[in-house]
């Protein structure tokens, strides 16, 4: 045996304790969703679980999912790129106290902070006492889709800052004085230089933000009070309260095929966006 058949021996054994774990946790329950997904009540095999996401009431909480998706996804890239360009532009980019406070609030356990929005956003909380003493009337932002869509942005953004941070951190300064010294403004370096070379890293993002977003029930029963229902609100009630476990698997599955086709579309375009700069 040579010294690469040795090598690739030692990774494989190396390698052994992860592929179990993604046989065990990963591999094994998908395959236990799939079987209910395919399958009725009677054991039987079926599509009409995975195709009941085409009935009006699942099409009308996908509909409601795909807009909070979107507009958190917007919102988070609204936000993140001002913060990283301005991190870049006061030096802050290598320091590792600005990545600290960016992830600061992902290390605090998630229902306690959906809990203190929902103690800021409610009728009587801090956000309408603040404004009554400032003279303002009371706003009704508590049990709304503005108040989901608070929540998502709040518990995701960090999911698009990362990425985004890391790709424009990555890019060569000499790139960005050459463009300067052309006689290109700020926003022309952005949109020529900046914006280009860190789609890598907002597609990336946009996946991380995108998906959990839309898939999410805990944010929308807490901040929206059980009223407003994203998909992942019928999945789990079919899970649960119905004790369907056929249904909330066919529209799992369902709504993975849609999962995979985002990070499909991802690894396309993301070489792509790695080395295209348009002058």
């Amino acid at each position: 045996m040579n010294e690469n058949e040795v090598r690739s021996s030692k990774r494989a054994y190396l390698a052994g304790p992860y592929a179990l774990w993604i046989a065990v946790f990963t591999i094994l329950p998908l395959i236990v969703i799939l079987k209910y997904a395919l399958t009725g009540a009677d054991g039987h095999f079926t599509l009409d679980n995975m195709t009941a996401i085409f009935s009006p009431i699942h099409v009308k909480a996908m509909w409601f999912s795909l807009k909070i998706a979107v507009g958190c996804t917007v919102f988070c890239i609204l936000l993140s790129y001002p913060m990283v360009l301005a991190m870049k532009h006061l030096g802050l980019g290598r320091k590792s106290f600005s990545l600290f406070v960016i992830i600061l609030p992902m290390w605090m356990n998630f229902i306690l902070r959906i809990l203190a929005w929902q103690m800021i956003l409610s009728n009587n909380g801090i956000l309408n006492l603040f404004l009554t003493k400032l003279g303002f009337e009371p706003v009704q932002i508590a049990n709304t889709s503005a108040a989901i869509m608070i929540g998502v942005v709040y518990d995701y953004l960090p999911y698009m800052i990362l990425p985004v941070y890391t790709a424009i951190m990555e890019i060569n300064e000499d790139l960005i004085e050459a463009a300067k010294d052309l006689g290109a403004g700020s926003f022309t370096v952005f949109r020529k230089v900046i914006f280009p070379l860190s789609v890598p890293g907002l597609l990336s993002g946009t996946v991380m933000v995108f998906v959990p977003s839309m898939t999410s029930f805990v944010i929308s029963d807490i901040l929206g009070g059980g009223k407003l229902q994203l998909i992942g609100n019928v999945i789990e009630q079919e899970f649960t309260t119905g004790n369907n476990w056929n249904m909330g698997s066919g529209l799992s599955v369902a709504l993975m095929v849609f999962v995979l086709i985002s990070m499909a579309f991802t690894v396309k375009n993301e070489d792509q966006g790695r080395e295209s700069v348009i002058w």
